[in-house]
């Protein structure tokens, strides 16, 4: 890990819901959030990407339990970010070059435009890690 200041974290929904699931991967996630609030580094997520994971937790369990996934994300220090035109035109540049979904296309653009670290699991972004920075979890 860097120094404070000198990096942030974007996290996809595949980070997010392998938290949330308890996975191994979830708690090499859950390190992270420790290791960024302890050492103030700035943690992220698009408004998109959250909505996806609110969607799945609704469909898979109740509205009332994605409502309060919310509420902890942000308790934990995760600012979720407002999809403006500069981010959606980042987003759809992504979707017209690769073949990913585009809500985690949100995700690579909020990476791109914070100049931030996204933190993810899922292979679909193997094909841009070219274009930004990927911490793999």
């Amino acid at each position: 890990m860097m120094p404070p200041g000198k990096k942030s974290w974007v996290f996809d929904a595949w980070s997010i819901m392998a938290f949330f699931e308890d996975e191994p991967a979830g708690q090499k996630v859950e390190r992270i959030i420790a290791d960024a609030q302890e050492n103030q580094i700035p943690m992220m997520m698009s408004i998109i990407n959250a909505g996806e994971i609110w969607y799945i937790l609704a469909r898979e369990i109740s509205e009332s339990e994605a409502d309060s996934s919310m509420t902890e994300l942000k308790h934990l220090g995760i600012e979720f970010i407002d999809a403006d035109w500069n981010l959606t035109a980042e987003a759809a540049r992504f979707k017209s070059k690769n073949r990913m979904s585009y809500a985690d296309c949100f995700a690579a653009a909020l990476a791109k435009v914070k100049k931030a670290d996204l933190i993810t699991g899922d292979e679909e972004f193997k094909q841009i890690e070219n274009q930004i920075k990927i911490h793999w979890v």
